[in-house]
């Protein structure tokens, strides 16, 4: 009778001493495991996506991400719908001017000016001189050559050169000087259309000018001016005062003969 008392009364020491080594082993493993960095789930895939249900989307959705769809949201949808129609009735002047005074003249100041810049983008030049005409006569406009110089350069790109110096004009007339890329793009336009005159005219008031003038206009006259030795001369001696260091290219004589 005593053995078995005493038998019985071992059942729960060895129990408990069982239960606690178990513990604590459960316990180092699982301190074990929790000290190594866990893998994500399909590792080395680094495409976007997001994880919807524990998957990783491993297809593009075709929506824009980054900067392409910031950018696309610096133009706000009001400006946007100012743009698609002003494209839309370019073609016919009285459904046009009717757009710009119940649409154009109520935009706000920062979406008039992306509208001008987004025109001048896309070489809706026309357009955007209509537009700039509205800037213009806006309480809070002040004259800007910045807003003139990236217009007129749009305009001699794409060889409006008549606009282009109604625009110069307009310019000028409210004490503003472009700076030497402007001035540039206008004589380079002027000499694509065969006409060196007009070219030494913005050559003229490119040296009257406040800012000293830069190299790369006289490297586009020396070369437009190649059929013309007399002009050619004149701008050749100017350079080589204003840039002693500098070298003027001459072609061989067989070419265009002595210049």
């Amino acid at each position: 009778m005593a053995t078995r008392a005493f038998s019985r009364s071992k059942i729960p020491i060895w129990a408990s001493i069982v239960t606690r080594r178990n513990l604590t082993k459960t316990l180092t493993t699982s301190s074990s495991f929790s000290s190594l960095k866990p893998r994500p789930p399909f590792a080395g895939f680094d495409g976007p996506g997001p994880v919807l249900s524990g998957f990783i989307r491993l297809y593009h959705d075709g929506r824009p991400r980054g900067p392409l769809w910031r950018g696309k949201k610096l133009i706000g949808k009001e400006a946007l719908f100012v743009i698609l129609g002003l494209k839309r009735f370019k073609d016919d002047e009285e459904k046009l001017q009717k757009f710009i005074k119940t649409h154009v003249l109520r935009l706000l100041k920062m979406d008039l000016v992306a509208v001008l810049v987004e025109l001048e983008r896309q070489e809706e030049t026309l357009l955007a001189v209509k537009v700039f005409e509205v800037v213009r006569k806006q309480d809070w406009y002040e004259p800007d050559v910045f807003l003139y110089k990236d217009l007129i350069m749009a305009l001699a790109r794409c060889r409006k050169m008549d606009e282009a110096m109604r625009m110069w004009e307009n310019m000028r007339k409210e004490n503003l000087f472009p700076d030497s890329q402007a001035y540039t793009e206008v004589i380079r336009g002027f000499l694509r259309d065969g006409s060196p005159a007009d070219a030494m005219n913005i050559y003229e008031d490119m040296i009257k000018a406040p800012d000293p003038p830069e190299e790369l206009p006289f490297r586009i006259l020396l070369k437009g001016l190649l059929p013309h030795p007399l002009l050619r001369n004149k701008v050749k001696k100017d350079f080589e005062e204003l840039f002693p260091e500098k070298h003027a290219y001459d072609p061989p004589e067989e070419i265009f003969g002595k210049c």
